[in-house]
C-alpha cells in the first residue's frame, strides 16, 4: 500500500489539521497534500489518509475526523481533534522520520502527546478556551497565532485559503520540529548527566563536557549531595548552581556572598583564584578563564556552603 494523497477540508483552517498536515508530510513526503470537500476525494481508500473532514474514524480506513457524534475520545474521556488523531496513529512514525533514537519514542510520544498535541485538542473541541491564558496571553496561544495566519475576511480571490494554509504549514512544522528536538535533546542530556554523576561519585560538583539541561538527569539519579554544576563553554568556564525545582529559582546552594557582581581583578581578588572572570549578582553562575580556575572556585563555594549548613 502506497499513500500517494493526503486529505483535508477545504477553506478556512485551524491548528488542528495544519498540524495534523505536519506530521503527515513527514512521514509520507511523497504524498500530494489535497484540500477539498469534494466526495470523491474525502471518500477512504488505500491510496489516502483524510483528517479532519468526511464525517468518520476509522484508523484502519485511514480516516481520522472528529466532528461527528459520537465524537472519538480519549482514554480519560477527553476529546480528540484531528490533530490528536493522527498522533495517536502516526506520531511514533514522524519520530523515526525525525530520526529520534528508538528507546525513546515512547517516552518522547507521550511527553509531546500530554504537552503539545491535548492542549491542541482541547482548544480545537472548546473544552478549554485561549482566555484561560489571561487577558495578556489569550491571543499568544500557539493555535491562536496559527489560525492567525488565515486570511483577513475581504482577501476572497481564487486559492487564497489554500495559499494561505501551505505559507502557514512550514510556520507549524518549525514549532513542532523544535519541540520534538528540544524533547530528543533532553534525553540526550539525561543520559550524559548520568554517566557524569557516575563519576562524579560523591563529589559535590558535577563536571558536564558541555553546557546542557542537567536538573532532571541530577533529581532522577537521586543525587542529592550535588551542589554546583561546572562546564566549558567557548574558550572560559562556567560554575553554576541547581535549582530546587523548575519553578522556583532557589538553589540547594548559593555561590559566595563575598562574590556577588565581581568581575576580573575585583573577583580574583575577592576568591583568592587567578583567572576568575565574573559572578552574577544573583550568586547562580560564575565564569573563569580555565577549567582549573572554575574547580578552584567550586570547591571553594563548596566548602562555604557546607559551613553555612553546618552553622544554620
Amino acid at each position: 500500500m502506497t499513500i500517494t494523497h493526503l486529505v483535508t477540508h477545504s477553506g478556512g483552517f485551524h491548528a488542528d489539521e495544519l498540524l495534523s498536515s505536519v506530521i503527515l508530510t513527514r512521514v509520507f513526503p511523497a504524498a500530494e497534500l489535497i484540500r477539498s470537500r469534494d466526495k470523491a476525494w474525502i471518500t477512504p481508500g488505500e491510496d489516502r489518509i483524510i483528517y479532519d473532514v468526511g464525517g468518520d474514524f476509522d484508523a484502519e480506513a485511514q480516516i481520522f475526523d472528529h466532528h461527528q457524534r459520537p465524537n472519538p475520545l480519549r482514554e480519560d474521556g477527553q476529546p480528540y481533534s484531528s490533530f490528536g488523531l493522527i498522533w495517536a496513529r502516526y506520531g511514533r512514525d514522524y519520530l523515526r522520520a525525525m530520526e529520534v533514537p528508538e528507546h525513546d519514542i515512547e517516552t518522547i510520544h507521550d511527553s509531546f502527546d500530554r504537552g503539545f498535541v491535548l492542549p491542541v485538542d482541547l482548544l480545537d473541541n472548546g473544552a478549554v478556551n485561549a482566555s484561560e491564558a489571561g487577558p495578556l496571553f489569550a491571543g499568544l496561544t500557539l493555535p491562536v497565532l496559527l489560525e492567525s495566519l488565515k486570511p483577513v475576511f475581504d482577501e476572497n480571490e481564487d486559492g487564497v485559503d489554500d495559499r494561505a494554509f501551505m505559507a502557514a504549514l512550514p510556520v507549524a512544522r518549525a514549532f513542532v520540529e523544535a519541540q520534538i528536538k528540544r524533547r530528543a535533546a533532553k534525553y540526550r542530556a539525561e543520559a550524559m548527566v548520568m554517566a557524569a554523576i557516575e563519576a562524579a561519585g560523591e563529589g559535590r560538583v558535577l563536571e558536564l563536557p558541555m553546557g546542557m539541561p542537567f536538573r532532571a538527569g541530577v533529581e532522577k539519579a537521586g543525587a542529592d549531595h550535588l551542589l554546583f554544576v561546572v562546564h566549558p563553554r567557548g574558550a572560559d568556564w562556567t560554575l553554576t548552581t541547581i535549582r530546587l525545582g523548575g519553578d522556583t529559582f532557589e538553589s540547594r546552594a548559593d555561590l559566595p556572598a563575598a562574590w556577588a557582581g565581581l568581575t576580573d581583578a575585583t573577583l580574583e581578588a575577592a576568591s583568592g583564584v587567578a583567572g576568575a572572570k565574573f559572578c552574577h549578582n544573583g550568586r547562580f553562575i560564575a565564569v573563569a578563564t580555565s577549567r582549573d580556575a572554575i574547580l578552584e572556585m567550586a570547591n571553594l563555594a563548596v566548602t562555604e556552603a557546607l559551613a553555612e549548613a553546618l552553622s544554620g
